[in-house]
């Protein structure tokens, strides 16, 4: 970052600090002694680390940023390394830098210049404030006190970003490798309730949104034994509204070539309370439920992912 708030409030100038240098380390591979299974887990969106720097210049205070973590979710995920697959996960938050975006899909109205024309400022997600360097919260609150410079953020973009999406794409590649085929499962949560047509209006969501972009990312064999899964538990399960899939399951899937990317979202309010973003005794009950439906999965993915049961569907 560049800025911070003297005793005047204004934003300062001082001296840039390499973005990759405010997190220590700003992503992670959580490996198994052995890789057993063709499955690679990601969770880019639970990152909790928000540096002096990003506070000084946000209008928002840490909590208030949170809001739009997956908060925990590498958590409920972290044991996949015990079943024998690799988990991605960042540090850095969402607030910062989405990597479940194009690498530049940015909101011209948060600059203080025009932007080079490789960016891309129209896509419905930049619209809604949501891009690769967010304008606002999942609530809607501005982050920024005053417009950003373009070099800002395209030095985050290249310091997090590129070498994030690289170390996903080695992953995937490996695994794909090693195995003949891969699936990457991508894993997020999402608030309990949205609102309405009605003003005023809260509609519950399920437990789980499960979204491979309407069968065009994941083999409907994966999807289908998720599904079955998570409701033999007793989840309600609905698959790709209101989420089919991010920048990462539409760029990673691949069936045709044998990759398949398959987005996990998980209703917050099984495992934490959503105000104070604290564990609240759910979470165990999810996490262990979590950890069994993987384990059923990744254990039964070279039957579901042979090559004649996919194109028998």
């Amino acid at each position: 970052m560049t800025g911070r708030t003297g005793d005047s409030g204004q934003t300062e100038t001082m001296a840039e600090t390499p973005p990759a240098s405010l997190f220590t380390p700003p992503f992670e591979v959580v490996r198994p002694r052995t890789q057993l299974f063709p499955a690679v887990f990601n969770s880019p969106h639970s990152g909790r680390v928000y540096p002096a720097e990003f506070l000084a210049v946000s209008r928002l205070d840490a909590h208030a940023l949170r809001r739009s973590e997956d908060c925990y979710v590498d958590e409920l995920f972290a044991d996949v390394a015990s079943l024998g697959c690799p988990l991605l996960k960042a540090h850095f938050p969402r607030a910062y830098l989405d990597v479940n975006r194009e690498a530049y899909e940015l909101d011209p109205t948060m600059f203080d210049e025009p932007l080079p024309g490789y960016v891309n400022i129209s896509s419905i997600r930049v619209a809604g404030g949501l891009g690769t360097i967010p304008r606002i919260v999942s609530d809607s609150e501005e982050i920024y006190r005053a417009p950003l410079r373009f070099p800002e953020a395209k030095a985050r973009i290249q310091s997090l970003y590129v070498p994030y999406h690289r170390c996903l794409e080695a992953l995937v590649a490996r695994t794909a490798r090693i195995f003949g085929h891969a699936l990457l499962i991508d894993c997020h949560s999402m608030p309990s309730s949205a609102s309405g047509a009605m003003m005023g209006d809260l509609l519950p969501r399920p437990d789980f949104v499960l979204g491979d972009r309407y069968g065009s990312t994941c083999s409907p064999v994966v999807t289908d034994f998720v599904e079955e899964l998570l409701t033999k538990r007793g989840y309600s399960v609905t698959r790709n509204k209101p989420y089919a899939g991010g920048y990462i399951t539409q760029n990673y899937g691949r069936p045709v070539s044998g990759i398949h990317a398959l987005q996990v979202e998980i209703n917050r309010a099984l495992y934490m309370d959503e105000e104070t973003l604290a564990h609240h005794g759910g979470y165990y009950r999810l996490a262990e439920d979590v950890l069994q439906v993987m384990r059923q999965l990744v254990t039964q993915l070279p039957a579901l992912l042979r090559p004649n049961r996919i194109a028998a569907e």
